[in-house]
């Protein structure tokens, strides 16, 4: 049995905590054999554990407490700590494995409530289970979630080479904020969301760069995210954003501009990867 997880991008600028897309990277992971202990082979670092320690299996058994243990292969192209979902890939997959090695026959909705639970909020292991777009909310311990098409685009990832750990992120974050501001951040949010309804990403990438929820708070550790979004503006790209806590910056662009805009950031002197994504529409799948 082989689970895949996609990666998964937050907020798209305004719909912060709530909005989320799944993206075409992946982990993957293998059931190989019964075994004494829980193992899992990987050469994702020797900072993430082989044995019953490891996110995934301890996901895994706060599900299904009885499970015997398995030696797994885990892959993965998700880059960790980079805000593409990382660990909540594989929250998803340890929910999914228990799911299948003790026969659960979890719905949908209920692996997004366990997610959401564990994870503290919906934004990323929402579309990782459900694939495309999803908007979610987490309010008095209730889970809602709506899946609907991501508009066509390419989605050009640019990847620094650094860290940026959510709780750093989350920290230059207010505690509060004015009444009038929020109802602002609130209507920016709902443009956005509508827009992407309608299948007008020129619209919704405009409303992407004007949140007032968090991204301006973050834009001391992210001082990229200003020179590509000028990139953006002057070679066609809809609209660029955070990916979750950062310091990946998405760029949605239309195909035929890819090619231009990533030669542009290449040029950014600043180390990073740069990937040419799509919107994986499926979510979490079992082969």
């Amino acid at each position: 049995m082989r689970i895949r997880i996609p990666a998964t991008s937050a907020n798209l600028g305004p719909g912060f905590d709530s909005c989320g897309i799944a993206l075409s990277q992946y982990l993957s992971i293998e059931v190989l054999e019964d075994a004494d202990e829980w193992i899992i082979h990987h050469n994702l670092g020797e900072e993430i554990p082989k044995d019953k320690s490891n996110l995934l299996i301890q996901t895994a058994l706060s599900v299904a407490p009885n499970l015997t243990p398995k030696a797994l292969k885990m892959t993965s192209d998700i880059p960790l700590a980079r805000g593409l979902g990382s660990s909540s890939s594989v929250i998803v997959g340890g929910i999914e494995l228990a799911n299948r090695l003790n026969n659960l026959s979890l719905s949908q909705k209920e692996k997004v409530r366990i997610a959401t639970e564990i994870e503290g909020h919906p934004d990323n292991v929402a579309p990782a289970i459900c694939g495309d777009f999803v908007v979610a909310s987490y309010v008095d311990g209730e889970v809602h979630a709506v899946k609907h098409h991501f508009p066509m685009c390419d989605v050009i990832a640019f990847v620094p080479d650094h860290h940026l750990l959510t709780t750093e992120s989350r920290s230059v974050l207010p505690e509060s904020m004015p009444y009038k501001e929020a109802v602002q951040a609130s209507s920016i949010a709902n443009v956005m969301i509508a827009a992407i309804l309608n299948g007008n990403l020129p619209l919704a990438g405009v409303m992407m760069e004007k949140d007032k929820w968090h991204e301006n708070y973050r834009q001391q550790l992210v001082p990229h995210l200003k020179q590509i979004r000028k990139i953006g503006h002057e070679l066609g790209a809809y609209g660029a954003f955070l990916s979750g806590a950062g310091p990946t910056v998405l760029v949605l662009s239309p195909e035929e501009k890819t090619n231009e805009i990533v030669g542009r950031l290449n040029q950014l002197p600043l180390s990073a990867a740069i990937h040419v994504l799509s919107v994986d529409q499926e979510g979490i799948q079992v082969f």
